[in-house]
């Protein structure tokens, strides 16, 4: 087995049960956070470092916070610590809510290296969103937002689709459909829709009283741009925007809270999109006893 994969929204409790797995059947966790790869931002991702233990983790804290992490970018992490991890005897076990990351890794995609082209760049310079959005759509169908999120997503895109256009071979590539998926298990850590909206309300009091806020206005004093921490979306476009004075604290964390839920739907959606291509998940309750968890996966992991 090359990978076994704990998937779920937000405040689901993956951490926890990628940790129980690790510690019961000799892995270690391969983070599939497209946020917690960045240094000093700690609490806003809820990396919860402490509930590792003993257990050794990858992809945490391996880029600047203002970097710009990208998809090719994990899946180039992703292969070298999980063939680590696998010469050395050990289970990979992927922990993540950010779905695209996942997928892609699961699927056994390799993103060719795209270097920015300066001439398309140009002639795109006076262009709207909504005009990127077009164009990126002559290139293929647009199945989410995430490539249009912002102009900045929309012009990488279309740099991204250009080359392949130029490239058909790198295109190959990173074409799922003759991709050879990873031999492995995908449990999904399940959770009614009320108890998720209660963890997460929960939560976000619990990271305010933390200190997220100082966190965030400490990066902003480091000299991180207050625009590169808006661009990381929830907890740091918010948060951001009450430290330099937007937003209230009670209209940050109203705003906040209703986005995090509207997070977790996404979410949830990208997952059950997961299994109609073709990854299946085997959904196991939230508040399943720990030892009964364990067991099914243990016997899952026999099976295989």
């Amino acid at each position: 087995m090359e990978v076994l994969a704990v998937v779920g929204p937000t405040a689901c409790g993956k951490t926890r049960r990628a940790v129980a797995i690790a510690s019961a059947y000799g892995g270690e966790i391969i983070s599939g956070d497209s946020r917690q790869v960045y240094r000093g931002m700690d609490i806003g991702t809820g990396k919860d470092l402490g509930e590792y233990g003993e257990i050794r983790y990858h992809l945490i804290d391996i880029a600047d916070a203002g970097d710009k992490y990208n998809l090719h970018r994990f899946l180039s992490d992703f292969q070298t610590a999980k063939e680590d991890i696998l010469s050395r005897g050990k289970l990979p076990v992927l922990c993540g809510g950010t779905g695209m990351y996942v997928e892609a890794a699961l699927s056994g995609l390799v993103m060719p290296e795209v270097e920015r082209n300066e001439e398309l760049r140009s002639s795109l310079s006076g262009k709207s969103l909504e005009e990127l959005t077009d164009i990126l759509k002559t290139y293929k169908t647009l199945h989410n937002s995430t490539d249009v999120d912002t102009r900045d997503r929309a012009l990488r895109a279309i740099e991204i689709q250009q080359y392949y256009a130029d490239h058909p071979e790198a295109a190959m590539s990173a074409d799922r459909s003759v991709a050879k998926p990873l031999e492995g298990i995908v449990i999904g850590i399940d959770i009614p829709r009320e108890a998720r909206r209660e963890k997460i309300s929960r939560r976000l009091d619990a990271r305010l009283e933390e200190g997220m806020i100082e966190e965030i206005k400490c990066l902003i004093a480091r000299g991180v741009k207050p625009e590169d921490l808006i661009y990381y979306g929830l907890e740091y476009k918010f948060v951001t925007l009450h430290a330099i004075g937007q937003l209230s604290l009670a209209e940050m964390r109203k705003q906040l809270e209703i986005a995090i839920h509207q997070f977790a739907k996404r979410q949830m959606t990208w997952f059950r999109g997961m299994e109609r291509r073709g990854i299946p998940i085997r959904w196991l309750p939230y508040d399943m006893p720990d030892d009964e968890f364990i067991d099914v996966v243990g016997r899952w992991i026999d099976e295989k």
